[in-house]
């Protein structure tokens, strides 16, 4: 699978700006070190006059244990990039100190710096450690360098800051179960996230395509449910935690004030479980761990006594290694198909008396029965749930808490309900997973788009709460990072950073005090410490107003190219087939070109860091010419071949004579003929191979999209989508072509290459003519054989 292909990993420079500290001279201001650049932004900042120098001779003072603590922690920090051998003792000119202030609360603190001495008040030690961030946010961004950084002035500007955020849960989702985060990932991504004071840590376990957490009583959980065999043939896993590796994560966080809720789904997306042990599924038929995405209609059989003894064998486990209050449960898209026919259920049902009404059927109320017995049990380990907003669909204890996902409407009603809420929706950009850029060139992901813009603007607070005083149920938002399409750790970060520091200024700052274009300018600062700690994180890149392409084909005697990115960064490039680098021509006006050529672009920041370097072939070109042809029929001629190939390399390897020959009238028609369901697990797979010819409606230069395998046109391959996730097109391209008749060969096959089934495409192929705004797909009356 060439993933590699998908995968945009920025220009590999993470330290760039180490080495041009180095050969600067002492006291170099760099243009994104300049001003304040705090994130997420305080409450109170009041500028100073004068400077305070940190030198080898400064010290940290802190009285109580837990102050040390926090002063130690960032003492060692600021050693390694600048050599000084900070001491932290009972006085200083750094001063942490614990002292009683309710205006500020529990994470809330006072900083004061001056040339003379920096002060940190705080009525917690979780306080002082927010105080320091801002301090340390305060000094040139090379103070997160994990090696020493010549020939900066480690300064701060004098400020007078009260702060206290807005919101008491801010946090972060991630989903190891998809694709794996090491332990070494995961504490990179706390460090990062508690930079940005992050406070919660969403880590969601078990899922139908991978359980991730020891349990010492049910082994089989990790050696059967940790593991997969892809689609691709290939094993992934299996991965998982041990419980010392989960004891170790949690105390790294909590040392970072960062309080990890563990999820445990029920009653659905737990197919990993049932893999291991059937017989927790109402069939309890032998099963194997989902491959693909979406949704799992094998869920756990509440019929069963066995299932909730089971359940209830895992939480004595898992309680005794989180010990955060919250715990969530899932809840979410559960279908319950198999309960209307399991006698079990229907028998636990009439037990319960739980009878159908106007809005929900008795198998909703046989999840409410799971959810409100599991939350009864945990409240013994005088744990709280959180469960997604499916569980406001029966009647959650008062003390629940919502997760509201699916839009707004779930956190409204649970606060109408007395209920706290967690806002996470994905229609409001706090799905990360969402695209956030161009997807005709952004790695592959489930589709949607949520810009760094989007989620920054985002309030928590719906109007409608705030205006009838319900406002205060509204305890927090939150970033989710779904992993079904980020295959590495490189992936997960780009989709993660800098939208997740977005969230943190979101979640923390008052919403009059927010301000996108101020934001951008302190991310740039913030940009270069992500550098530091190796973040992969996203730059726009170069866009091309109505869908990027790789391939440009003109007919005039010139083109221009036209280029934006999402935030307005510089762009340079170069003609010459060379790379191009920060001193390369700037881009100013659209690019023009009379001949072939090759365009190499990327976008710059302000630290002097590329994107990744777009490539784009400009050809000028001779419309293809049109083929005469009589006696045609409307549709294409299909070979169909069964068997699974991954490549097109496979299928003719297989020297296999085609085992069905028809006709189609329509494209979607590739990808239909065999019936499957959802699992994808009964479906007969194919190679569909289409021959005939395409009627162009008139002459010009034509942009294709398709997600087929290939599409050729006049013998020439012109998609070539081999070993890449078909979610979405990303290897359009375009031809001149004279009006009529163009030979087409298609080629589908029916396979799961990094989750995806390609039976789920349409198996369109789209057109746009270079004059014209959007794609439009072919139609029947465009295909003749």
């Amino acid at each position: 699978m060439n993933l590699k292909k998908n995968i945009i990993s920025s220009c590999t420079i993470g330290l760039l700006m180490l080495a041009i500290s180095c050969e600067s001279n002492p006291g170099t201001s760099k243009t994104y070190n300049e001003g304040i650049n705090i994130i997420p932004m305080p409450q109170s900042l009041t500028e100073q006059k004068g400077l305070f120098t940190l030198t080898d001779r400064t010290s940290i003072g802190a009285l109580t244990p837990e102050s040390r603590v926090v002063a130690r922690y960032f003492a060692d920090k600021m050693k390694l990039s600048t050599g000084y051998d900070i001491t932290v003792e009972d006085k200083g000119r750094i001063m942490l100190k614990i002292d009683a202030d309710a205006t500020i609360g529990n994470e809330g603190y006072r900083l004061d710096v001056t040339p003379d001495a920096v002060m940190v008040t705080a009525n917690t030690p979780q306080g002082l450690f927010y105080g320091m961030q801002s301090f340390m946010q305060l000094l040139p961004a090379e103070i997160e360098s994990k090696e020493k950084v010549r020939g900066i002035a480690w300064t701060a500007p004098s400020v007078t800051i009260t702060d206290t955020p807005r919101f008491g849960y801010r946090g972060i989702h991630v989903d190891p179960c998809r694709h794996f985060m090491t332990v070494a990932e995961m504490k990179k991504l706390i460090d990062v996230s508690a930079m940005f004071k992050i406070n919660r840590l969403h880590w969601h376990l078990t899922e139908d395509q991978g359980w991730r957490i020891e349990i010492k009583k049910y082994p089989k959980l990790t050696e059967i449910g940790g593991k997969r065999i892809e689609g691709e043939g290939t094993e992934y896993g299996p991965f998982f935690y041990t419980q010392d590796e989960v004891k170790d994560i949690v105390q790294y966080a909590e040392k970072r004030f960062i309080t990890i809720i563990p999820e445990l789904e029920i009653p659905g997306h737990e197919l990993a479980a049932i893999a291991a042990y059937p017989e927790l599924s109402c069939k309890g038929e032998p099963i194997t761990p989902r491959i693909i995405w979406g949704v799992e209609d094998i869920v756990m059989c509440p019929g069963k006594e066995s299932v909730f003894a089971f359940l209830e064998d895992v939480i004595d486990e898992m309680v005794a290694l989180f010990p955060s209050v919250y715990f969530h449960i899932g809840g979410d898209e559960c279908p319950k198909s198999s309960w209307e026919t399991c006698p079990l259920c229907q028998k636990r049902i009439k037990e319960e008396g739980l009878k159908a009404n106007a809005h929900h059927t008795a198998e909703d109320l046989l999840q409410t029965y799971v959810v409100t017995r599991i939350e009864k049990y945990l409240a013994q380990y005088g744990k709280k749930i959180i469960g997604w907003d499916e569980i406001l669909e029966g009647t959650p204890a008062p003390s629940a808490t919502i997760m509201s996902w699916r839009g707004e409407k779930g956190g409204i009603e649970a606060a109408l309900k007395g209920h706290d809420a967690i806002m996470t929706p994905g229609s409001n950009g706090l799905y990360l997973d969402f695209y956030q850029g161009d997807p005709k060139i952004e790695p592959v992901a489930i589709g949607g788009y949520s810009s760094l813009e989007k989620v920054y603007n985002y309030n928590p607070v719906p109007d409608k709460l705030t205006t009838i005083g319900k406002g205060h149920h509204i305890i927090g938002t939150q970033a989710n990072v779904w992993s079904e399409y980020l295959y590495t750790n490189d992936l997960r970060e780009y989709q993660t950073f800098p939208r997740c520091i977005a969230l943190s200024e979101t979640a923390w700052t008052q919403q009059a005090r927010k301000d996108y274009k101020d934001f951008e300018r302190r991310l740039n600062n913030a940009l270069v410490r992500l550098d530091a700690h190796d973040i992969n994180y996203h730059i726009p890149l170069p866009e091309q107003p109505g869908g990027s392409c790789d391939r440009v084909a003109f007919t005039d005697e010139s083109t221009t190219l036209e280029f934006t990115n999402t935030r307005s960064y510089d762009m340079v490039y170069t003609t010459d087939g060379t790379e191009p680098t920060a001193r390369s021509a700037r881009y100013e006006s659209p690019i023009s070109f009379s001949t072939n050529g090759t365009l190499k672009i990327a976008t710059l920041l302000p630290s002097g860091k590329l994107s990744r370097v777009r490539t784009i072939l400009i050809e000028k070109q001779t419309p293809m010419p049109a083929i005469r042809a009589e006696n045609l029929k409307q549709g294409l001629t299909v070979e169909m071949t069964y068997g699974y190939y991954l490549n097109i390399n496979e299928l003719n390897a297989s020297a296999k004579t085609p085992d069905v020959i028809k006709e189609i009238k329509q494209l979607n028609e590739l990808t239909s003929q065999e019936k499957y369901d959802e699992s994808m697990r009964s479906v007969k797979q194919y190679a569909a191979v289409g021959t005939g010819f395409l009627k162009i409606p008139a002459d010009g230069v034509y942009f294709l999209s398709s997600d087929l395998e290939e599409v050729w046109l006049d013998d020439k391959l012109l998609i070539n989508n081999s070993g890449e996730v078909k979610r979405h097109s990303r290897k359009d391209t375009s031809i001149a072509l004279a009006k009529g008749l163009h030979k087409l060969k298609t080629v589908f096959l029916g396979h799961i290459i990094g989750g995806w089934p390609s039976n789920w495409n349409d198996g369109s192929i789209k057109l746009r003519r270079s004059d014209e705004a959007e794609f439009k797909p072919v139609t029947g009356n465009m295909l003749w054989h």
